[in-house]
């Protein structure tokens, strides 16, 4: 998906159209907002105390925002921000569905974006990492078709969490 181009869906827990954007400088507080619920909701209970506060210190979301949201997608529903996507060479950094619209079509609509821009700039294979708690990230990656290339420590937040590469073929 080319970064002026956007896409539209139907939010299926809201019936209200979803549009798939290039994420803007307006969308940094609901960017912020989102990544801290998903990193609370998903990440931290399975933390230990010293790496949950290393992360606080670091003040992570809003650096992330800062840093990289030029090169994110949105997912807008009912104008707000129900999800988030960032690629870039083939491989995903961050997928983020607020916890309201999960299982409705946005985070593989979001993903769709990403396989579709990674395969027009001419790449076989979209990576992710994702951990092996995060039962509902898997389960959405596997009916995407990526399947395990790889597991290791996790290198950014508690090394006994076990992080899993995966990948998908692109078809031409």
């Amino acid at each position: 998906m080319a970064k002026s181009e956007n896409a539209r869906l139907t939010d299926v827990a809201t019936g209200r159209r979803c549009t798939i954007r290039p994420a803007s400088a307006a969308d940094a507080t609901a960017l912020t907002a989102l990544l801290n619920a998903t990193f609370i909701e998903t990440w931290a209970p399975q933390m230990s105390d010293e790496a949950l506060a290393a992360w606080r210190l670091r003040d992570s979301p809003a650096r992330y925002v800062r840093e990289k949201s030029a090169a994110f997608f949105v997912a807008e529903t009912g104008g707000e921000l129900a999800g988030m996507i960032h690629w870039h060479e083939g491989f995903v950094h961050a997928l983020h569905v607020d916890a309201a619209h999960r299982r409705c079509g946005i985070g593989g609509a979001l993903m769709d974006a990403a396989e579709r821009a990674t395969r027009a700039a001419g790449l076989e294979h979209l990576r992710l990492e994702t951990d092996t708690f995060n039962t509902a990230s898997r389960a959405l990656y596997a009916r995407l078709g990526f399947r395990e290339v790889d597991r290791y420590p996790d290198q950014e937040y508690d090394p006994r969490i076990v992080t899993l590469l995966l990948e998908k073929a692109l078809a031409a």
